[in-house]
């Protein structure tokens, strides 16, 4: 079989028998790909630094008859992470993608606008300030996967949510008027809304890093976050480690 090659965000690895590593990379031309990266913790010829996650990379495989995992033979490194300084709100920044993208991306399935996405919020979690650029990505995620409803009218009854409050709850889809809501539903303010009516706007380049802070998008990162978690029927680690920082 002919080596392929495609720019690639390493998403994670996982150590196989002595000095293998099983890899899960997100390719731009062929989406969700996973291989074993033979000799990998041995081999700095091939591979060096370029396994650590949410490393962008020119990456070198091969598919194999009958074999689900591909052969990963080399990766060159064109960005990564470790460039800049790491703290922890950062790191766990860096790894609630690497999640999100694992979670909600099939396998062998090319999608150009989220690897753009994801390239151009790693390259906004450089600096310091990770909320923005967060929530930018899971508002974007989200609706490009096809799990975003409707944010300016109510999933019940259709009328206008301008000017008025909405309400989301973990088993509903869509936002709610004040006279549909469930019990116990919380409400998306009208600060969030409009946040992401922006978001939707603008290419994150445009947007001020320190935009948003945590307790201003924690509305809507909740709301994003009980929708995937409801499609994906689980819980997302990061997200606990967000809430914490």
């Amino acid at each position: 079989m002919a080596l392929k090659q495609s720019e690639a965000i390493v998403l994670r690895t996982y150590p196989l028998r002595e000095a293998d590593l099983l890899v899960t990379l997100f390719t731009r031309d062929e989406g969700k790909v996973k291989g074993v990266a033979r000799a990998a913790k041995k081999s700095r010829r091939r591979f060096g630094g370029a396994l650590e996650p949410l490393t962008l990379v020119r990456a070198y495989w091969e598919d194999r008859e009958r074999q689900e995992l591909a052969r990963l033979d080399a990766c060159d490194i064109l960005d990564s992470p470790l460039t800049a300084e790491l703290d922890y709100a950062r790191v766990v920044a860096l790894e609630h993608v690497a999640e999100m993208l694992d979670e909600l991306l099939p396998d062998r399935e090319a999608n150009d606008a989220i690897f753009r996405l994801a390239c151009s919020v790693l390259r906004r979690l450089q600096g310091g300030a990770i909320w923005l650029p967060l929530t930018y990505f899971q508002l974007w995620l989200v609706r490009l996967v096809g799990f975003l409803p409707e944010m300016t009218t109510c999933s019940h009854c259709g009328q206008s949510l301008n000017g008025s409050k909405a309400y989301y709850h973990a088993l509903a889809d869509g936002l709610m008027c004040a006279h549909h809501k469930r019990l116990a539903s919380s409400e998306l303010s009208a600060e969030s809304r409009a946040t992401a009516l922006q978001m939707f706007r603008s290419p994150l380049e445009s947007l001020a890093a320190d935009q948003l802070s945590k307790q201003q998008g924690a509305d809507l990162r909740r709301y994003l976050l009980q929708i995937v978690e409801r499609h994906i029927e689980k819980k997302l680690v990061t997200a606990v480690m967000l809430n914490k920082l």
